[in-house]
């Protein structure tokens, strides 16, 4: 079965190693050009699932609500700077700059998500629907993942 909890968990540790082989590469070379794929679409499908299956669980308490909105904000931001890095040269600084600063947020925004949603997740989810929804959120995120693509396009026409 699929824990919903050790389902996003282990996600955020594929996020951490990408994000550290992004960093520990130099320029425009292709170690950084895929893992730098990789992590847009994971982030992107992860974040799209996570608000679906998990937050939404969280929202159906008044204390839950802030904790997933505030989440559901930094998602927002997080995509934002996502998407001006995928739009820029990677072998400028200012792109490494800003991916510092991405990985910063990103690093606060799983590190506060496992340690206190996490929590606050435990006191609103029935210990019987923890393995369902492990399961609805891995098929919703390689739903969403089939999308990033179309979605990038989408994004590029607007």
């Amino acid at each position: 079965m699929a824990d919903i909890y050790a389902e996003i968990k282990a996600d955020h540790e594929v996020h951490r190693k990408l994000l550290a082989t992004i960093a520990d590469t130099s320029g425009d070379s292709a170690e950084r050009r895929k893992a730098w794929n990789t992590f847009f679409h994971e982030v992107k499908s992860h974040a799209a699932a996570e608000e679906e299956t998990f937050y939404s669980k969280l929202i159906s308490k008044t204390w839950g609500q802030d904790a997933a909105r505030h989440s559901v904000a930094e998602h927002k931001e997080l995509d934002e700077l996502m998407e001006e890095l995928d739009a820029m040269d990677m072998s400028h600084g200012s792109w490494l700059q800003k991916f510092e600063r991405l990985r910063h947020d990103y690093l606060h925004h799983i590190d506060e998500e496992e340690r206190d949603l996490f929590a606050r997740a435990r006191e609103v989810i029935p210990e019987a629907e923890i393995d369902g929804l492990g399961a609805r959120f891995r098929t919703r995120k390689a739903e969403e993942s089939a999308l990033v693509e179309r979605k990038r396009k989408d994004q590029l026409e607007d």
